[in-house]
């Protein structure tokens, strides 16, 4: 078959197997859940027993090298479903205990516990050979890791409600023949998952994968730095999981003296901590990674079991705090760690290869059987020791509990030196979940990857725009490939509103200006150097002279906002060669941006052009005023200037007398001590506004040309100061009001920072 299902049939198969999913886990909530401990319990079992049943569920895992041996014969559909089949059917034994203990053979019952337990375990373990080969092949796509959430929320979902179903029938008392009955129920779901499971396909055998011995995938496991530090972390990471939600519901019973019926309503609110955080993951996976995911969990559990340690023994008797206590006990912990145990397993299928993904799977669970079971049997040996010994069984938790978070503490060490495998450093994703912008944004994608209307899509990409994050630069780049050209404008638009780019983006708008001139180019062009990108200055250089002028415009921006100043020359002559008036425009902004001195005779030779258009001339000299420097304070004044062009001479003297009363009321003190600082600069400010009234009224440029030539060096740039004063006698350049206004207000403005200047030599002493 083929390697990769089409849509519609991964779809299908992914609907059967969370049908499946639904079943599997109500067969588990009604028959290894948290109900066998209550089963056992009622019949009075020690803690070592309730760890020796606990340390079966991960005794399971033992068993994947048997069913590693039958997938050489059978196909990994045909083993899980039947191995699932024969799990359920392997807890028969259970029915028969209310009997034995109606018999008064309470040792009979234990033992049929124990037996049905161990079938059931040991079949799951040769079943579970096939989950992750079979969770992978479904799980295909670029929603991986949300898909494979999704299966957790689900197994969850049903879990919690089963516990609450589960807590209503108990209630405080329950005959042992209702225990009898959900098993009983719990078996045929069981059968029903296996049944279901054989309609799903089967997943190919990978063309790489070799029959490797055990001991060869142990050496090559614990050769690889990264896989041995996650089997590391792995291991204490289940024992720590295992015994902590194992051992709060002997907690709950053995210290609070809770009923059967209050447990599995304390286990409902553990279910609602797992349902929330595979939500979260969910939400959150694809988009920050999970290494960051499972250090949050793990800091999660750790902050779980910390009451445990500081509760004080005279709360144990108040109800409304005990239920309040245990809830949330209930809730941190099964969130924090059973949200680590799913995150480890979507990090582990990440970071092995996929010809490896069986044998390696083996290696998976074992670590964590061994960590799990070891941990459940040990942990209930030292509770009943320590008891033995005379301790209260309230400080005999609180020692357990100690050891668990010390372990705890030492996995967020070891988690530091995770290889990241494409996710945020954890600093960055604190960032995303505490930021409102993106997990608003994170939404909006989530509900961009399942709009199938294209006038929804490109409403979500306009959100996104105003909703700028750096998580959306992969669903953007997917959308920038739309066949729709609006959505591609779009997304390209949404793209320039974020604050950095990754190299993946750069490349896809390289190749946008290369490959889509006359449509989206232009915009690429926009952003790339709006962002910076300047390993595009060699593309753009070339683009400079295309026949898409939009293209070329922007190309030109885009390297003046690059400073790619060795190109300027070039950019000139193209300026003044061309006859397109929105290119002179655009190449008219760019040697504002640039801000070299030298294109201010360029810009004037634009207008020495017969007619040139309105607002060519209006960009020419906000050009000049960026170049020179007033920009700012220079484009007010043309905004004045335009509303009623009769005003031009009024502005003009404004500006001159403006700038001398400022130089007068700044030296006033010293005009009579004659110092030698003020000498040259009292003329200067005195001469200033009969000059431009002269070359305002008469169209006599001399004197203020003369005035602009006597300047003192440190004040302006040399080549501005030649080129404005020959400006001025120009006759061909007489006629552009706004260009008389401009070298008025830079005149007036450069007497205003002399006089800055000299209040500040004066002051030093200079």
């Amino acid at each position: 078959m083929s390697g990769t299902l089409s849509p519609y049939r991964l779809g299908k198969a992914r609907e059967l197997y969370n049908l499946f999913n639904v079943f599997n886990a109500l067969s588990w909530s009604f028959l290894v859940g948290n109900i066998i401990t209550f089963f056992a319990m009622r019949l009075h079992a020690s803690s070592t027993y309730i760890g020796t049943i606990s340390a079966l569920l991960y005794v399971s895992f033992f068993f994947l090298p048997l069913g590693k041996l039958l997938s050489r014969r059978f196909s990994i559909i045909r083993i899980f479903s039947s191995a699932w089949i024969c799990r359920a059917i392997g807890m028969a034994p259970l029915l028969f205990v209310p009997h034995a203990v109606s018999e008064g053979h309470t040792g009979i019952a234990m033992n049929l516990i124990l037996l049905g337990v161990s079938l059931f375990h040991i079949f799951r373990g040769i079943g579970m050979i096939g989950n992750n080969p079979v969770l992978s092949y479904l799980a295909s796509g670029p929603d991986r890791s949300s898909y494979m959430t999704q299966i957790q929320i689900i197994n969850n979902a049903v879990g919690m409600f089963c516990g609450f179903f589960i807590a209503l029938l108990l209630g405080r008392d329950p005959p042992l023949y209702l225990y009898a009955l959900i098993m009983a129920v719990g078996i045929v779901c069981g059968i029903g998952s296996g049944i279901l499971m054989k309609k799903i396909p089967e997943p190919p055998v990978e063309k790489g994968e070799k029959q490797v011995k055990f001991l060869n995938i142990l050496k090559e496991a614990f050769s690889t730095a990264s896989l041995k530090q996650f089997i590391v972390i792995l291991f204490f990471v289940a024992l720590v999981s295992g015994v902590s939600r194992a051992f709060i519901i002997v907690y709950s019973r053995e210290v609070f003296a809770q009923s059967d019926g209050m447990v599995s309503l304390y286990s409902v609110f553990g279910g609602l901590g797992v349902l929330l955080i595979g939500m979260l993951i969910k939400f959150l996976v694809d988009r920050i990674g999970a290494k960051p995911i499972f250090i949050v969990c793990v800091i999660i559990g750790l902050a779980g079991m910390l009451p445990v340690i500081f509760i004080p023994a005279n709360l144990t008797e108040r109800f409304s705090t005990v239920v309040l206590f245990l809830s949330s006990l209930f809730f941190i912990i099964n969130f924090g760690f059973l949200g680590a145990e799913g995150i480890a397993q979507t990090y582990f299928l990440a970071l092995v290869p996929a010809e490896l993904m069986l044998d390696m799977g083996i290696l998976y669970f074992l670590v964590f059987g061994v960590a799990g079971a070891g941990g459940s049997f040990f942990a209930g040996v030292l509770l009943d020791v320590l008891v033995g010994f005379g301790i209260s069984i309230f400080l005999a938790f609180k020692i357990l509990y100690v050891i668990l978070i010390v372990m705890t503490v030492a996995v967020l060490f070891l988690q530091k030196k995770l290889v990241p495998l494409g996710s945020l450093p954890f600093r960055g994703a604190m960032e995303v979940i505490f930021s409102f912008r993106d997990l608003r944004a994170i939404t909006l994608l989530d509900r961009l990857n399942k709009t199938k209307d294209s006038e929804e899509e490109e409403a979500l990409l306009g959100a996104l725009h105003d909703t700028p994050s750096k998580l959306a630069i992969k669903g953007l780049l997917n959308r920038a490939k739309s066949p729709r050209l609006a959505i591609r404008m779009e997304s390209l638009r949404a793209m320039e509103a974020l604050d950095t780019l990754d190299e993946n983006a750069e490349q896809a708008l390289l190749a946008d200006i290369i490959n889509n001139p006359f449509t989206t180019a232009y915009i690429s062009a926009r952003i790339l150097g709006n962002h910076q990108a300047f390993s595009a200055i060699p593309v753009l250089r070339e683009l400079v002279v295309s026949q898409d002028y939009m293209l070329a415009g922007e190309a030109i921006i885009a390297l003046a906002k690059l400073k790619d100043e060795a190109f300027r020359p070039q950019i000139e002559e193209i300026i003044l060669q061309t006859a397109n008036p929105r290119l002179k425009i655009m190449g008219v902004e760019a040697f504002g941006i640039y801000r070299s001195p030298h294109s201010l005779s360029v810009l004037l030779d634009i207008l020495r052009v017969a007619n040139p258009p309105p607002y060519l001339r209006d960009e020419v000299v906000l050009a000049m005023a960026n170049i020179l420097d007033i920009q700012n304070r220079f484009y007010p004044l043309l905004v004045h200037f335009l509303e009623d062009e009769t005003l031009a001479p009024a502005l003009a003297m404004d500006e001159a007398e403006s700038a001398s009363e400022f130089y007068r009321a700044a030296h006033n003190g010293w005009f009579h001590r004659k110092k030698p600082a003020l000498a040259f600069s009292n003329i200067q400010a005195k001469t200033l506004p009969p000059a431009v009234n002269a070359f305002i009224y008469e169209a006599k440029g001399a004197a203020l040309s003369r005035w602009i030539l006597e300047l003192p060096e440190e004040l302006t740039h040399p080549i501005a100061q030649i080129v404005m004063a020959e400006a001025v006698l120009d006759d061909e350049l007489a006629c552009y009001e706004r260009l008389r206004l401009l070298t008025v207000h830079w005149a007036a403005h450069e007497l205003r920072l002399w006089t800055n200047k000299l209040k500040g030599k004066i002051g030093s002493g200079l």
